[in-house]
């Protein structure tokens, strides 16, 4: 009987000594052959094409281009590709991000190694495997209630952007470059989807339920005042 080929797996990993560890691990088992290796999700991308891995074990934290943005992008060009986040996080954003990103397995690097062959066989095969911090991850979304949907316009999002940095309306009218009229229009509009009655209440609404990109907002603020 004609033994089957070995599944061609390729580590994507930024550090050094983990990528030595699994390609040792790999060695352990005769169905399973190291096909490549990759420091960056970028890299791991223009490697597929040459060595044409049939499972990747992704890292997921890394510079340049994390796991989740390679996995999508490798998913999308190479959907014979199969992809295991591997990494030392189970944040249930992660999770969910590796996830819908395309990931048929989410597993943690302390997993055994018989329990990560296996894992390996699973995704060439085509079966998801999943940690149980994964799982657990998981259920906790499923379990948090949705947030609201206020069906605010992208500009009126931005007009709450400029409340919540405490922006009176003369001031967001000369920052998004409109009439004070249609600066009073939009915050009446605002107020009335959120159901609140003043500026305060708005941001603090906006904030408890991330309406805006806080980060981004601090950094325009902080790029106004520069200018300013």
């Amino acid at each position: 009987m004609t033994k089957p080929d070995p599944i061609r797996v390729m580590i994507v990993d930024d550090h050094d000594m983990v990528r030595s560890g699994l390609a040792v691990f790999l060695e352990a088992f005769d169905d399973l052959e190291l096909a490549g290796e990759a420091t960056t999700g970028a890299e791991a991308i223009q490697q597929c094409h040459r060595v044409q891995p049939h499972v990747i074990l992704m890292d997921l934290v890394m510079p340049e281009m994390d796991g989740v943005a390679a996995t999508r992008a490798i998913r999308r060009e190479y959907p014979g590709i199969q992809v295991i986040a591997l990494t030392s996080f189970d944040d249930r954003d992660l999770v969910q991000g590796a996830l819908k990103a395309g990931a048929i397995g989410y597993l943690l690097k302390n997993t055994p190694i018989d329990e990560l062959a296996s894992a390996i066989r699973a995704a060439h095969a085509g079966k998801s495997t999943l940690a149980p911090e994964a799982l657990k991850a998981l259920l906790e979304a499923s379990l948090q209630p949705p947030e609201p949907d206020y069906g605010l316009t992208d500009r009126e999002l931005e007009v709450l952007a400029l409340i919540v940095e405490g922006l009176s309306n003369p001031e967001i009218g000369d920052r998004l470059v409109i009439g004070l009229s249609t600066v009073k229009t939009h915050v009446s509009s605002i107020f009335a989807k959120l159901g609140v009655s003043n500026r305060v209440e708005a941001a603090s609404l906006a904030l408890e339920h991330n309406l805006i990109d806080r980060s981004a907002t601090v950094s325009s603020a902080e790029s106004h005042r520069s200018t300013g």
